[in-house]
């Protein structure tokens, strides 16, 4: 699975993502977003090592439930999953290396 440009406002459940069988990223932020915004070329350079990881892509925001349930408070929060368990976490990552990193663990 591609890595996704757009976040989405149809979040799935949290059922939904606890359900998530395999690695997955998780990414919390809105399109607007200047931190969100420049993250994204360091984590187009990490999936070029990870293209089939399934991503996950949610606008966040007040009352939006599932960026409450894992507690983000800051864009963008890349959530790393396996089988839908939260393994890894990075806040407003500013490099490319410290995404592999966590992607790299996904696969261990």
């Amino acid at each position: 699975m591609p890595m996704l440009t757009n976040y989405s406002d149809n979040a799935p459940t949290r059922d939904d993502v606890d359900a998530l069988r395999g690695p997955a990223l998780l990414e919390f932020g809105t399109d607007w977003c200047g931190h969100c915004q420049a993250a994204q070329p360091h984590l187009a350079k990490a999936f070029s090592d990870y293209p089939e990881l399934h991503h996950i892509k949610v606008e966040d925001g007040p009352g939006r439930r599932l960026g409450r349930s894992f507690r983000v408070k800051l864009w963008p929060t890349l959530i790393f999953l396996r089988d839908g368990e939260e393994v890894g976490r990075l806040v407003r990552p500013t490099d490319a290396e410290s995404i592999r990193r966590a992607m790299a663990s996904l696969h261990t």
